[in-house]
């Protein structure tokens, strides 16, 4: 099991492609914990989401590609309410973001744990606590990440993009 510090390492090192299942419908980072409060109240500042979007925009301009396939539930967390209102600046800066349904991911057989799938060879397996990310299970396994690489293939292919995306808020 890997810390929350060598998971930080990987968001870091990867070379050619990262992408991610997100299934949860409310993340409890500490450093959304105020961007959330402000949408909420009606005061949304993005601020704190320079450091991805820059992140994004050196990845895509040196050639790498990074991806998520973001399961939603209908009607919408407030959670998720929150990481829509980020979704267009994300997609403007290169990263490639996907919907899908939590009906429609459960007909698919969607695992039901998070995870990154670096470089086509390494699966990491979020886990999660009261404070986020608390760790991540690594995964090396060529039969394992071919699973998790069949899981991605089947999501990007019945996800929608964000501007068909239509749910209840």
């Amino acid at each position: 099991m890997l810390s929350r510090e060598e998971f930080k390492e990987w968001m870091s090192n990867w070379r050619t492609s990262a992408w991610r299942w997100e299934c949860q419908g409310v993340y409890r980072e500490p450093s959304e914990d105020e961007p959330l409060r402000q949408f909420l109240a009606g005061e949304p500042d993005l601020g704190w989401f320079q450091g991805w979007l820059t992140r994004v925009r050196t990845w895509t301009a040196a050639g790498q590609r990074i991806g998520r396939v973001r399961m939603v539930t209908d009607p919408l967390t407030d959670y998720l309410r929150f990481e829509l209102s980020i979704t267009p600046p994300a997609i403007e800066a290169g990263e490639d973001i996907r919907f899908l349904s939590s009906a429609r991911a459960a007909e698919l057989g969607a695992p039901d744990e998070d995870f990154w799938l670096f470089d086509e060879e390494v699966v990491l397996a979020l886990r999660f606590g009261e404070h986020g990310v608390s760790g991540a299970e690594l995964i090396t396994d060529p039969g394992k990440v071919s699973a998790y690489r069949a899981w991605r293939d089947k999501a990007n292919a019945a996800a929608v993009l964000f501007t068909d995306l239509h749910l209840t808020t």
